[in-house]
């Protein structure tokens, strides 16, 4: 029976059925995208959105995805195009776009927006004018939303050619992918924002259905190949300890052979605050004071921690 590579699930799946992320389907024998260029979302969004804050700030981005996901996040922010029942209608009702007409809207953006249309960026050093750093309009591309890597072909196949285009593609994912995966990706990547929603094992394999080593690992290699800005959303009762965000500061801190010659600790990370969503409605909110320290205790061993929702 063909075998999923995509993450640590590795489903075997039959002739015309789909795996665990709802997205990937047996054809003829092989494994592939069903979601292949099913637009759920398209919108321009600031790149601070992503969140991506390091990398070209005060710039705008289209912003792409499609449906289906492999975690479980019972507190997702997009559950109706991740893996509710509310999911299932867009495999034939989402809008079908070509890698080619989607990077030509990102074109379109790019040639149309000056840098009279940049959002106010605030934070931003007014003496910093490298380009990673100069506001401006519509820098290119963002797979985001739904799980963009459970569909890496059509990434692949459209940041291929809004690089030939002189754009730049980010990527927003929660990291649940092989390094084959990301090794197919890697020439096209400028920049991404992946999740590192906690640092215990219980966390990720029994609320989020997903595996900590694995998004590890393709963290630790992500980091050397492109621009990479690390998300830790805080749950109340789940992942909301100073010692579990310390033991997260200090594992990127550690982390070696960083992009561009960076160190561990230079890599952003953004600790956000949880609203009740999806199957977590019946929680509180992240009380703002307990966002604000465990930023602290992050910037203890982080040069870039923001904070998000409060």
């Amino acid at each position: 029976m063909p075998k999923c590579n995509v993450c640590f699930r590795q489903c075997e799946i039959k002739e015309g059925q789909r795996g665990f992320c709802k997205s990937r389907i047996c054809r003829n024998g092989r494994i592939v995208p069903e979601n292949y260029g099913r637009i759920t979302s398209l919108a321009l969004d600031p790149i601070e959105k992503k969140p991506l804050n390091r990398f070209y700030p005060g710039s705008l981005i289209v912003s792409a995805g499609s449906y289906g996901c492999n975690l479980r996040c019972p507190f997702c922010q997009n559950y109706e195009i991740t893996w509710s029942d509310a999911a299932e209608r867009f495999r034939t009702e989402a809008e079908y776009l070509s890698p080619e007409d989607l990077a030509a809207t990102a074109l379109y953006y790019h040639e149309n927006l000056t840098e009279g249309s940049a959002f106010q960026t605030t934070g931003m050093d007014p003496a910093d004018t490298s380009d990673e750093f100069r506001p401006g309009g519509n820098i290119g591309l963002a797979f985001t939303y739904n799980e963009p890597l459970i569909g890496y072909e059509y990434v692949r196949d459209t940041a291929k050619l809004v690089h030939e285009m002189g754009m730049k593609n980010v990527l927003v994912t929660n990291g649940t992918a092989s390094l084959q995966v990301l090794e197919e990706l890697a020439p096209y990547i400028d920049a991404m924002n992946i999740d590192l929603k906690g640092f215990t094992d219980r966390y990720y394999s029994e609320v989020l259905k997903g595996s900590r080593k694995m998004v590890m690992d393709f963290i630790r290699e992500a980091v050397k190949i492109c621009h990479v800005e690390l998300t830790t959303l805080i749950i109340p009762g789940e992942n909301d300890t100073i010692e579990e965000m310390e033991q997260i500061a200090g594992w990127i801190a550690d982390l070696t052979d960083v992009y561009e010659g960076r160190q561990g600790s230079e890599i952003p990370l953004h600790i956000s605050r949880f609203f009740p969503r999806f199957h977590m409605q019946d929680r509180s909110p992240t009380d703002v004071g307990l966002i604000y320290r465990l930023a602290e205790k992050a910037r203890e061993s982080l040069a870039y921690v923001y904070t998000g929702n409060c």
